[in-house]
């Protein structure tokens, strides 16, 4: 191979190894002091909004306490702001899948205490009120899938259709928002192994899948997890596209996964590492490391840095030049009020 090919190689290398420099910062705290996992968020008159999600306020799981989803809307109308309850959910609810879209949070399917729902819905914030519209219903029922808004269209794809976590789909579903009657249609279903709670992330015509969990029978016979680390994009003219697999397997990281520098960034999750960890009081938390996927390469960065504050089941939205971490879990079962804000370091 003539040298100068070598070189370009190494360059190449070199600087996709270096870490992403990020300028990490903390937003006003949620008002509910123990935080929720899994809330709808997004913009709306130029304010954060965060919606519903679910939380053990009573006791630990391993105690015996009983998760409970909220109802709850609240509002920042600027980062240095403070935040407030201005409306409710249709009804509690949480583990959905969320966008922002011409100054609109929308809302696909979630669950509450006893089944999965199909509803979608946009909350909007204009002149000093919430308001609430819906929108045409998923086909099925779904929570704990992922999603991301390919310019018009928003993607939908795996989760699970019934609580319980005895089952995973992989069927996708696309809608475009800018239509005049929108209507849900079907895709080919995702390749690989039905899953939930995978990263969901968009750029330019594609949408993303990477990692989540496959629910199958262990040795005993009974429903597990199994952690996943392949990717797959999807576009409407070639379909779905195999990616190179993670380095280690992500689950729940915050999603729509960021773009920044070129590269997707996973952050931190769960990548199964600490799974049984005891005494389950004790668990240190999830692990802080970011994985970053540069689309153009197709390949992943391992030494992406890390994240201050790791968080697992919870959105990230893009605000006032930000991406927005707003609560999720720090460790099973246990929920953090704190939202984190990310940006580029010049």
């Amino acid at each position: 191979m003539p040298r100068f090919i070598w070189l370009l190689l190494l360059m190449t290398v070199a600087v996709f190894a270096d870490e992403i420099s990020l300028a990490w910062n903390q937003l006003p705290s949620l008002p509910d002091p123990l935080g929720v996992a899994a809330p709808f968020a997004g913009v709306s008159g130029g304010a954060l909004i965060v919606a519903g999600g679910a939380n053990f306020p009573d006791k630990m799981p391993w105690e015996g306490g009983r998760k409970v989803w909220y109802d709850r809307v609240w509002l920042l109308n600027k980062p240095a702001g403070t935040w407030r309850e201005v409306g409710k959910l249709p009804r509690p609810l949480g583990y959905g899948i969320c966008a922002t879209f011409k100054d609109r949070l929308v809302g696909v399917g979630g669950s509450d205490a006893t089944r999965h729902y199909s509803d979608v819905f946009r909350l909007s914030w204009k002149g000093g009120r919430l308001l609430t519209e819906p929108l045409p219903s998923l086909p099925i029922s779904l929570s704990g899938g992922s999603g991301a808004l390919v310019k018009e269209t928003l993607y939908v794809a795996c989760g699970s259709e019934q609580p319980g976590e005895q089952t995973a789909i992989n069927r996708a579903f696309a809608l475009d928002l800018a239509a005049g009657s929108p209507a849900w249609r079907e895709l080919p279903k995702l390749p690989g192994k039905p899953r939930q709670l995978a990263i969901g992330a968009a750029r330019d015509d594609r949408f993303y899948v990477f990692g989540g969990v496959a629910l199958e029978p262990n040795e005993a016979g009974k429903i597990s997890r199994v952690y996943l680390r392949d990717a797959w994009s999807y576009r409407e003219k070639d379909g779905w596209r195999q990616l190179a697999d993670l380095p280690k397997p992500c689950v729940a990281a915050p999603s729509p996964a960021p773009f920044i520098s070129d590269r997707f960034l996973l952050l931190a999750g769960d990548d199964g590492s600490r799974v049984g960890f005891e005494p389950i009081d004790k668990h240190p938390g999830f692990p802080k490391s970011i994985l970053a996927y540069d689309p153009d390469l197709n390949q992943w960065n391992t030494d992406a840095g890390e994240i201050p504050a790791p968080r697992a089941t919870v959105p990230c939205v893009e605000w006032n030049g930000q991406f927005v971490i707003p609560s999720g879990e720090q460790r099973p079962g246990v929920r953090s009020p704190e939202v984190w804000a990310i940006t580029p370091r010049q």
